[in-house]
């Protein structure tokens, strides 16, 4: 191979490399932009309340239950001293029916140019708890409490005083309480209800009922606690993301928002997993941003290279079939215009539609280019004819970025062809005596 061509493919595959630079500042900049996005979001949650989980209400019973007694020896009489003795336990019982139904309105809070999505939710929850006659022995156990728990992962959501009603009367909530000692089963702040003694013989009937208006951040997570659990939910918002151990059985979406309808029962959830949100067994609603701008521009970049690739390989093809010499200076000039394409991207896209945005930084890319090459190639036709090759490839690329799970069947699909254009174009050339006529000018 003539070494002036060896020397031109050397001198490409470096500044291509050299590109990778800028690409992976501007890489850096998008990722920076994301992060202060997440801080925002969480600094709002802060504020007002984070991603909400409600677990329960569930009964906790707590009782003493007699056990082996202590013996002792009168030291005067040898006779020998039963002290009866007790120990203090706790029983977490679930309600035989739990119904749970809500419409959530979603807000968009701003910081400058960052915002994030809060939910407000107007809820209402209706069930059953029968708890059967504690067994054991006549006297074993004794002095049986019972206290409603409605287990809340941010209680500061909590957006009024709802009245619970139980058997007919009128309760209230305490104060939300974190983790106790004795509440050691339910590891998530909680609100709660004292119901009062049982007689641990005959057991006892609650029928509950009680609205709840919350807010929270993003997301909203019901674990299921009951025996039979029926659960709605419908709102404004055109993008929910289903989510948890639990999909609905029956889902609406549409331009006006969504409903959901799940039906859980006991044999489909593990009651102690239940307790404890973090196991995951939860349903959940996530309100996501349909279009997540640096997650986009992020995706776009990773293309970049390949941007580079194809194009130096088409300018490359113009040289060869052509006999146009480019300098590699201009190479690098386009180049660094096709990185700038992906800075213009995030940029607008903080202010504008994505769509919009990546339509007027292509545009104004590919117009830049189709106009430098028109010059610097000696003619319009080639000039526009490069730009009618960009364009594609910025179409191509956004039917990536739109269709997340065909990525690489398109990438795989655009990398054949190129490579199969270039094939095709160049199977009849002599690569042994065309490295002298790249640089005519040099002896």
């Amino acid at each position: 191979m003539d070494k002036k061509l060896l020397y031109k493919m050397l001198a490409i595959g470096l500044m291509t490399i050299l590109l990778l630079i800028p690409l992976g500042l501007i890489e850096d900049q998008i990722r920076a932009r994301s992060n202060r996005q997440n801080e925002v979001q969480q600094n709002i949650a802060n504020s007002a309340a984070g991603a909400q989980t409600l677990s329960g209400p569930v009964i906790a019973l707590r009782y003493h239950e007699a056990v082996e007694p202590e013996v002792s020896k009168d030291p005067e009489s040898g006779r020998l001293i039963r002290t009866p003795r007790y120990v203090v336990k706790t029983r977490l019982l679930p309600p035989e029916t739990l119904n749970i139904s809500g419409e959530a309105k979603v807000e968009a809070r701003n910081r400058g140019i960052y915002q994030a999505r809060l939910f407000h939710l107007n809820l209402q929850a209706a069930g059953r708890f029968v708890i059967a006659p504690l067994g054991g022995e006549a006297g074993a156990i004794s002095n049986v409490e019972a206290t409603l728990i409605l287990g809340l992962s941010d209680p500061r959501g909590v957006d009024s005083d709802p009245e619970v009603s139980i058997n007919g009367q009128r309760r209230r909530f305490a104060s939300p309480s974190g983790k106790t000692k004795s509440d050691a089963e339910l590891p998530m702040p909680q609100l709660s209800i004292a119901l009062g003694s049982i007689d641990p013989a005959q057991g006892a009937t609650f029928n509950f009922s009680f609205p709840l208006q919350l807010t929270g951040t993003e997301r909203f997570a019901i674990a299921p606690s009951g025996e039979a659990n029926s659960v709605q939910l419908k709102s404004d918002w055109r993008h929910p993301n289903f989510g948890g151990r639990f999909l609905p059985r029956e889902r609406q979406i549409s331009a006006d928002g969504f409903s959901a309808h799940w039906e859980i029962s006991h044999l489909a959830r593990n009651f102690a997993n239940t307790l404890n949100p973090a196991s995951g067994e939860v349903l959940s609603v996530d309100f996501v941003d349909p279009v997540n701008v640096y997650l986009q521009a992020e995706r776009a970049i990773k293309y970049g290279i390949l941007f580079v690739a194809l194009t130096f390989a088409g300018f490359f093809l113009t040289e060869i079939l052509r006999r146009s010499p480019i300098h590699p200076m201009q190479y690098l000039l386009v180049g660094l215009a096709l990185a700038i394409f992906f800075l213009l991207l995030i940029a607008l896209s903080e202010h504008l539609p994505f769509v919009v945005s990546y339509g007027l930084s292509s545009a104004a890319c590919i117009l830049l280019i189709g106009t430098y090459l028109a010059g610097a190639l000696g003619g319009t036709r080639q000039g526009f004819a490069f730009a009618g090759g960009l364009t594609g490839l910025y179409g191509v690329l956004y039917g990536v970025l739109l269709s997340e799970d065909n990525a690489l069947l398109m990438g795989a699909i655009l990398l054949f062809l190129a490579l199969a254009t270039t094939m095709l174009a160049t199977r009849r050339l002599d690569w042994y005596r065309i490295g002298a006529s790249l640089n005519p000018t040099v002896e």
